[in-house]
């Protein structure tokens, strides 16, 4: 089976790019299972009802969280309701939402695990003792772990404690991609930072000018995205679903 997991889509740019070309490149690519982590997908970061509900008619099987999830006023309702939209596991117990969830791929049945790193973010749950929890509910031996994570240490702790364990391993939050997509132990796909789906000619996604006002002078400026020609960051995972077990990854940029 292959699979599709889809870097930060950035507000609406992020998600009109993918409505124009997700459809061709998963027929392409022949994809079974599209993941896409949508945190920052509404205006103003977070996701909403809306920028939820376009992902999903797009594409998108499951979509993913990060520290943005809660941002988006009335929001914990549609956590909730929605089966595939996950927030980080390791979020404190009773908060809303799920973070993981199982997809049925007939006759195949895949988890999917949102989690978030701790270093350089807030002080959420030890996302390894969570991630093992997870493991061993899981019915399947598919698994695909969308980690997201400030510190590309943590991403590669990460990637290698879960090596043979998962299927996969993706690294999310910083929307720059990285160059180092690989297969640990024979098993587990592994990529440090998908990337982002947005604005290219940005800062992370927000207005150039913008956010260099806001490093030079260090005063309060209102973030807005930027308006530069969207591009498409994502993995694409060739795995054996009796085995869990990844045989290629493939790094896609589309501009």
């Amino acid at each position: 089976m292959k699979m599709l997991f889809v870097g930060d889509v950035v507000g609406t740019a992020g998600i009109e790019i993918l409505e124009r070309r997700l459809y061709k490149l998963k027929r392409d690519l022949a994809i079974d299972l599209t993941i896409i982590n949508g945190e920052n997908s509404a205006v103003g970061n977070g996701v909403n009802r809306a920028s939820y509900q376009r992902l999903i008619r797009l594409g998108a099987d499951v979509v993913t969280g990060g520290n943005h999830s809660f941002q988006q006023k009335g929001c914990t309702s549609l956590y909730d309701e929605a089966e595939t939209l996950l927030r980080p596991a390791n979020f404190p117990e009773g908060v809303s939402g799920r973070g993981s969830c199982i997809v049925d791929v007939f006759p195949v049945k895949i988890a999917v695990i949102s989690l978030m790193g701790t270093v350089g973010l807030e002080a959420l749950d030890n996302p390894f003792f969570c991630v093992d929890k997870l493991i061993e509910e899981a019915d399947t031996p598919n698994i695909f772990v969308d980690f997201h994570a400030e510190a590309t240490s943590e991403k590669k702790a990460m990637g290698q404690y879960l090596a043979g364990r998962v299927t996969g391993v993706f690294g999310t939050h910083t929307h720059v991609q990285t160059a180092d997509e690989t297969i640990l132990g024979g098993h587990t796909a592994y990529i440090t930072d998908a990337g982002m789906t947005g604005p290219e000619l940005s800062v992370l996604g927000v207005d150039t000018e913008i956010a260099i006002q806001k490093m030079k002078y260090h005063c309060p400026v209102t973030f807005k995205i930027s308006e530069n020609p969207a591009f498409i960051n994502a993995v694409a995972v060739e795995f054996n679903e009796k085995l869990g077990k990844a045989n290629k990854i493939e790094r896609i940029i589309m501009r």
